[in-house]
């Protein structure tokens, strides 16, 4: 043999063995149709095998149409039955064999519930370490300023301040807030009213929940030296995801109003409380409508109804938004010269963070 074939044996059995090498450090999957595809198998999850090749990339195969399945090093194998082991799997053609230090197993690929690698972390604690910090609470806060003017024949100068403080969790939703809004026109005082109130939701069964609220505050226009309105009862969500919410509330209110003119009798009765939630977050914005609708037994023509509907848009930073929107107050029973609607339209400049 001359020197030139010698090289070339030599060079063909190095390919060769390289070739073999390569084959055997690679994990290997077989369906049923008789596809062999070599690769790593990164995971095993939901039913699915997912596989980085060199060929074709990372690619998923369905589990229940894979017969075989061999791997080139230790694995973490959890079972249906929730059997957890770790060691290298090898096809044996009725199934396969996962070979750990303790000893070996046989069993079927439809019965592998999850893999991961050896060192990793198991991925049913990551998710569980995961779902315990999104339950955790967490304040968001917001402060709301809006001021508006007018002059020429007529002056008004008006400004209202607004702030809330939300805990929430998947369970349960706790916030503060409170409000001050004040106007002039024609340097006549034409609104001047504070509240401040609490409000705890607690979804204690799937999409029913329960609650209870207290709001206190006055409105010197309307004549209403101190009001309070407590209730609790229980709520459904119609609507329950993760962008969009529509929650009903139906329970009991005990609704105090303290006139300041003596004439005008001050009302102190248990009645009925209703309300509606709806929330809807878009990519970049968000629509809110809020209405409550507290008659009192005492005299079902007594009640109050109370509306707020917004548009809120973000502006360059993220933290801003601009809310558009309007505002309804009805009592049906006001205060003597006192109309029983006051309409509010408004444009509020907005700052969240938490």
């Amino acid at each position: 043999m001359n020197l030139q074939k010698f090289i070339n044996v030599v060079c063909s059995l190095a390919l060769a063995t390289a070739l073999t090498t390569a084959t055997a450090m690679a994990d290997v999957i077989v369906t049923k149709n008789g596809a062999r595809i070599v690769g790593q198998v990164t995971k095993i999850e939901d039913g699915k095998i997912h596989v980085s090749t060199d060929f074709a990339g990372d690619i998923v195969i369905t589990q229940s149409e894979v017969t075989g399945l061999t791997t080139d090093a230790p694995i973490n194998v959890r079972l249906a039955s929730g059997t957890t082991l770790q060691g290298t799997v090898s096809s044996d053609g009725n199934g396969i064999i996962i070979a750990g230090a303790d000893g070996q197993l046989s069993t079927q690929v439809e019965k592998v519930s999850t893999t991961w690698a050896a060192g990793a972390e198991d991925p049913q604690v990551v998710k569980l370490r995961e779902e315990l910090a999104s339950k955790e609470r967490k304040w968001a806060y917001e402060v709301a300023l809006d001021v508006n003017g007018k002059s020429g024949n007529k002056s008004q100068l008006g400004t209202q301040v607004s702030a809330r403080a939300t805990l929430k969790t998947p369970e349960d939703t706790l916030q503060f807030y409170t409000a001050y809004n004040r106007q002039e026109t024609d340097n006549v005082k034409s609104a001047d009213q504070f509240n401040a109130g609490v409000d705890y939701a607690n979804n204690f069964s799937g999409k029913k929940s329960w609650y209870v609220r207290d709001e206190i505050g006055f409105d010197r226009v309307k004549d209403i030296d101190l009001y309070n309105v407590a209730a609790a009862g229980l709520g459904y969500d119609f609507i329950k995801e993760d962008k969009r919410t529509l929650t009903a509330r139906s329970g009991l209110s005990f609704r105090y109003e303290g006139y300041k003119n003596p004439v005008t009798a001050d009302v102190k009765s248990i009645g009925l409380d209703f309300g509606l939630n709806h929330e809807w977050e878009f990519a970049d914005s968000k629509l809110v409508n809020r209405l409550s609708y507290v008659p009192a037994f005492k005299d079902f023509g007594s009640f109050v109804i109370k509306h707020e509907s917004y548009y809120e848009l973000p502006l360059t930073n993220p933290q801003w938004k601009l809310r558009v929107g309007i505002s309804n107050d009805y009592n049906s029973q006001p205060g003597v010269g006192v109309e029983k609607l006051d309409t509010a339209y408004f444009t509020r400049l907005v700052l969240n963070w938490k």
